[in-house]
């Protein structure tokens, strides 16, 4: 799945920062790849990117209208279909991250086709993936891994990715998620793929490549938890990773989402997923741990890196905090 830039981030009458996570992820990893933001009255919450109104985006080249919010659902407002409409008669491809396709929408089928537009609902693949075959591939690969759900895979994945560039390091980095595959403009949201194929899709998403490329792969889910641990062990064993980084959030007691569950430990999800990983790629190490410290103080989190780094005998830090290249020199 290939989206074209630059893009206009539609974010509508949005009040809660969190509901715009697909806008705020490419905003701020791929400024570049953005002409401006598109709101509406009520909107009280931004990207902090230029606020364009369709017309003005078109003018300035945008080519995708990029519905950046979600809600309770995954629902496409029939409210919003006006202005997607809008952005299609301006020649802009429209892409959506919500679970309803924009293609169950026949007024949109009908206008995409009518002004050669693509409607691409991006956590919907639409690629034949192939069972996994385990085949070692060349090229170097690292997957971020966590204790729980939303604990920051692909922040930490992003940050890596950047850093690695910094060092002038061959690196790319490889969406398995929605807001993912906005920033890299490419990818397979892997939570959609049916199970048996699952670990051959990411293995086309991470092909062979040169001895010194790195693939920095996006994680999702965590193999402790209920709901999502058959994407998180079907990407272990495709992504055939050479290297693992841990990622976790301070201060939680349960897995997300599941108040009757019991949060792992660092320890057992670094057993956990070495174990699983070794299936496909049995030199694989830890490179690192990878904490969200928002939730206490600065002078805190970094504190608590610090006794992590010394218990783990690994390189710990908060990538929004202090960035990654502490585990980058691990590699």
């Amino acid at each position: 799945m290939v989206i074209h830039a630059p893009y206009l981030l539609f974010i509508g009458d949005a009040t809660d920062a969190l509901s715009i996570k697909m806008a705020q992820s490419v905003a701020h990893w791929r400024p570049d790849l953005c002409v401006g933001e598109f709101s509406v009255e009520g909107c009280t919450v931004s990207t902090e990117l230029p606020k364009l109104s369709i017309e003005e985006a078109a003018k300035k080249g945008a080519k995708t209208l990029v519905l950046g919010f979600a809600n309770s659902g995954g629902i496409l407002d029939k409210k919003w279909l006006p202005l997607i409409e809008l952005a299609i008669r301006k020649g802009m491809h429209i892409v959506s991250g919500l679970h309803q396709k924009l293609t169950s929408y026949p007024e949109l089928v009908h206008c995409a086709q009518q002004y050669d537009v693509e409607l691409l609902d991006i956590r919907h693949p639409t690629t034949q993936f192939n069972t996994g075959t385990g085949r070692k591939r060349s090229g170097k690969r690292l997957l971020t891994v966590g204790t729980d759900c939303s604990v920051g895979k692909m922040y930490t994945s992003l940050s890596l990715e950047q850093a690695m560039s910094k060092q002038n390091m061959a690196v790319d980095f490889r969406a398995t998620g929605q807001c993912g595959i906005l920033v890299a403009g490419a990818g397979i949201a892997i939570d959609c793929v049916v199970a048996d194929f699952i670990s051959g899709a990411a293995e086309s998403l991470s092909p062979d490549a040169d001895a010194g490329h790195w693939d920095v792969i996006e994680g999702q889910g965590s193999l402790s938890h209920p709901a999502f641990a058959g994407v998180s062990l079907g990407l272990l064993h495709g992504s055939q990773p050479d290297a693992l980084v841990i990622c976790h959030a301070l201060n939680r007691t349960h897995m997300r989402g599941l108040p009757d569950t019991d949060f792992p430990s660092i320890e057992s999800t670094i057993a956990l997923n070495l174990q699983a990983a070794r299936l496909t790629n049995p030199d694989v190490a830890i490179a690192g741990i990878s904490v969200n410290t928002s939730a206490v103080s600065v002078e805190e989190g970094r504190a608590i890196c610090q006794q992590l780094s010394k218990q783990f005998s690994l390189p710990c830090v908060d990538p929004l905090r202090d960035g990654t290249a502490a585990i980058v020199a691990n590699l």
